[in-house]
């Protein structure tokens, strides 16, 4: 049985996600302790169960400590066979959280997903960014994924519905990204929940007009305004360069004017895009299980701190797989010195 450590490097859930994913893609039973130990509310919270209980149906797999606070998991998982996987989370909980856990190891089976709770919530990835960013790149590297956003679901009510399909993957096309030499378009979404229209329509020019004042491209953001069991809203805007797309987002909330929220997305993206290279800060680290697999190399914004433990994670499932080029805080490449086979 692997043993992790859950406090490792960065030390939160992404240590779970990724180990208990790589568990099932190569059926070896994993031991993970000190789940997140250093953190102000360690063990295992409900946002990180959902996903595990996700890759436990599966993977027919047996399970112990799967209970809120838990700092000690055993996962065992059986055979993984494609299924339908519904996952009923009741807070906002965040649904693209419990997709960087179930994707990984839905594209060894293939099958289709069904989960409910928050769309668009601090400190997760949006949902449109996973559709439009996350999914491109592992379209490059041959995993037929798709994601559609039913419903939207913001804190604290949630209420949000995803649903969606992976198809096994046949062909592992290794993915060479180091940087963008041009922007041929920017792109987004600006949405408002529960909220009037014109929360969308500024968000939305507010972001375009500072792209538009430094770069001389199109800008085209999608304007949703949609209802939920809350009101909530937030813009993610991308650049679709020769290379990968890099993006930025932000989330509105009470009293922050919808002019702020689009230039904080549009100020992130310009900020992601300074560097040249073709993989931001965001997608580094969530490209490291499928890059074990497909073999490649990227040129990162950020080496970040949690590029760096999700790389020591899967080394301690497949041995030596990475070379990581560069500081923590600066850009940097990721280069696949020996491709996982399973």
């Amino acid at each position: 049985m692997i043993v992790i450590d859950g406090s490792y490097g960065e030390g939160g859930g992404q240590i779970l996600r990724t180990s208990i994913a790589l568990s099932v893609i190569t059926e070896k039973p994993v031991k993970i302790v000190k789940i997140r130990a250093n953190r102000p509310n360690p063990g295992l919270r409900p946002q990180h169960l959902h996903g595990i209980l996700a890759l436990k149906e599966l993977s027919n797999a047996r399970v112990k400590g799967a209970k809120v606070g838990s700092t000690v998991l055993e996962f065992i998982p059986g055979k993984a066979e494609p299924k339908h996987v519904r996952v009923p989370i009741k807070t906002a909980g965040s649904i693209t959280l419990v997709l960087q856990a179930l994707l990984p190891a839905m594209a060894f089976t293939g099958g289709s997903f069904e989960i409910t709770g928050g769309t668009d919530v601090p400190w997760s990835p949006p949902v449109d960014y996973l559709k439009n960013v996350t999914l491109y790149p592992l379209g490059r590297m041959g995993i037929e994924a798709e994601l559609e956003i039913r419903r939207r679901g913001h804190y604290p009510k949630g209420g949000g519905l995803v649903t969606g399909r992976v198809e096994p993957w046949e062909e592992r096309k290794p993915l060479e990204a180091l940087e963008w030499g041009h922007i041929d378009r920017f792109a987004g979404v600006s949405h408002a929940t529960n909220l009037p229209a014109h929360v969308a329509e500024r968000q939305a020019r507010a972001a375009r007009k500072r792209l538009k004042s430094l770069y001389s491209v199109p800008v085209e953001i999608e304007r949703e305004v949609s209802r939920s069991l809350g009101p909530g809203s937030g813009i993610v805007v991308w650049a679709e360069t020769d290379s990968l797309r890099l993006a930025g987002d932000a989330l509105g909330k009470r009293g922050k004017p919808a002019e702020v929220v689009g230039r904080e997305a549009a100020d992130e993206l310009i900020a992601q895009l300074t560097p040249r290279r073709a993989v931001d800060r965001f997608l580094g680290d969530q490209l490291i299980p499928f890059l074990a697999f497909a073999g490649g190399e990227i040129g990162v914004t950020e080496i970040t701190s949690h590029l760096v433990t999700n790389v020591w994670v899967v080394e301690q499932f497949l041995g030596k797989t990475f070379e990581v080029e560069g500081e923590i805080g600066g850009p940097g490449i990721v280069r696949v010195v020996r491709r996982a086979e399973v």
